[in-house]
């Protein structure tokens, strides 16, 4: 088993401080309880560019935090969790094209609702509804947000060489 390096440590450090700020920018809807969160879009980018593995530990680490400071309860956790496994595992799967990066954090976002409804024993149909809108902007930000982070994490490693689909 490969073990981490300082630079590793440090970019997964920063990629779970970039999903705790960007997650505490909430965008308004105009449907009452459906508020964007922009650490959604932000989340796909990182399983696509930095890797699941980097990714998934990003994202424990900024819900664990969250968690302690008592910004996020245990459901808010659960959700986050369910999302990050899906689009995680999406991506896994089918790869990082254009295509799958904007489907996965709608079906993210809708696998988390579904696990909200059964946890609280609650209709999933009003969940889902309210989420909508914010699956929609996630589908539309995914793209230059993940351009964006693959540029920076190109010119940040040296790897300008390096060819993708961006």
């Amino acid at each position: 088993m490969r073990k981490f390096s300082t630079y590793d440590l440090t970019q997964i450090s920063l990629l779970a401080c970039l999903i705790i700020v960007t997650g505490m920018f909430k965008i308004p809807t105009g449907i009452p309880g459906s508020e964007f969160q922009l650490s959604a879009p932000i989340a796909v980018a990182i399983a696509a560019v930095f890797g699941f593995k980097r990714y998934f530990l990003a994202g424990i680490i900024a819900s664990l935090i969250l968690f302690l400071l008592g910004i996020h309860s245990i459901l808010n956790v659960e959700i986050s969790l369910i999302f990050r496994l899906t689009v995680g595992l999406i991506i896994v799967l089918f790869g990082s094209s254009i295509p799958v990066l904007v489907v996965a954090g709608p079906i993210g976002t809708l696998v988390a609702r579904f696990g909200l409804a059964f946890t609280l024993g609650i209709p999933f149909l009003p969940l889902l509804f309210l989420a909508i809108p914010g699956m929609v902007i996630t589908a539309i930000c995914v793209y230059p947000i993940t351009k964006m982070l693959h540029t920076i994490n190109r010119k940040v490693a040296g790897n300008d060489h390096v060819k993708s689909v961006f």
